[in-house]
């Protein structure tokens, strides 16, 4: 039965990650055709490549980021605390609404999701229209003081901008990826086929199986540009909830999580949570927790 609803719920993710993703290709689409037709730009010309680039990859990321809160909520499952069911839930509003106060923005909607990971979120296209999430497992495994300072850091996040700043550096990641991997796909196709003549060029089967390889290969290599953001944004997150709770909270709350399993938060929320999957330095979202504990030990606040 356990092992039914687990098929269930990964089936269900896939649907909705299918599904959004169709609707932000049929949008994108359709702006730019309209922008192709307003303008007047060719669309097999230099300016009208990257201008799908632009759509697609900059304009496409930001998309994902409206969504995400969406999408957070129904990949998860979080419950967001409307009114508070018991003496944690109000703890858990009472508690992000004063640090919010204190780091200078609204308080952020708070959720829960059934997950056994210790773990915790936060998404939102605006610092002030935040969503900071908590898994149960969390909760029941951590102290409040713990818990405070995993909630801090979340704070911290939506006090930083970095979910928009995060997406602004994937757009543009994203965009050169698009516009380069079409540039050089298209000189790659005309070498091989022989063509001379870039109006004819470029446009066949191979001229896309090449483009698709380039993308795939210039996106993970790009990928580590954001991914040493997203380590650096670690580093000012932990100094921030150390300035509203406390180093030692802090300090704390990373030790109880490095003794714990790798967590399973969904790829497309992992670099919004408390820890990371361990992998390739490069490809890291998270710093490992032992440098994150010795840049707090090591700080003065």
């Amino acid at each position: 039965m356990a092992m039914y609803l687990i098929i269930e719920l990964f089936m269900k993710r896939i649907v909705l990650f299918l599904i959004t993703n169709l609707a932000v290709i049929l949008v994108l689409g359709i702006v730019l055709s309209i922008i192709f037709a307003f303008t007047g730009i060719d669309s097999n010309s230099t300016v009208g490549l990257l201008m799908f680039a632009i759509v697609f990859g900059f304009f496409g990321s930001f998309i994902s980021l409206a969504l995400s809160k969406w999408l957070a909520k129904r990949s998860t499952g979080a419950v967001v605390i409307e009114i508070p069911a018991n003496e944690t839930e109000s703890w858990l509003i009472n508690t992000v609404k004063v640090q919010a106060k204190k780091a200078g923005i609204e308080c952020p909607e708070v959720a829960i999701y059934d997950s056994q990971d210790m773990n915790a979120f936060t998404t939102g296209m605006n610092k002030n229209k935040a969503l900071v999430a908590v898994s149960s497992g969390l909760l029941n495994e951590m102290t409040r003081d713990e818990t405070e300072a995993v909630l801090a850091h979340e704070v911290s996040h939506v006090a930083n901008g970095d979910m928009v700043t995060l997406a602004l550096i994937q757009g543009v990641i994203n965009t050169f990826v698009i516009f380069v991997a079409h540039i050089v796909g298209s000189f790659i196709d005309n070498l091989i086929n022989g063509n001379d003549d870039d109006e004819s060029s470029g446009h066949g089967f191979s001229y896309f199986m090449i483009v698709f390889a380039l993308e795939v290969i210039f996106g993970v290599l790009a990928s580590t540009i954001v991914m040493y953001y997203s380590r650096q944004r670690e580093f000012r997150a932990d100094a921030g909830a150390a300035t509203l709770v406390g180093k030692d909270k802090m300090i704390a709350a990373l030790q109880r999580l490095q003794q714990a399993s790798e967590p399973k938060l969904d790829d497309s929320l992992i670099a919004f949570g408390i820890s990371g999957k361990r992998s390739l330095a490069l490809f890291m979202s998270h710093p490992p927790i032992e440098n994150r504990i010795s840049a707090l030990q090591s700080a003065t606040f």
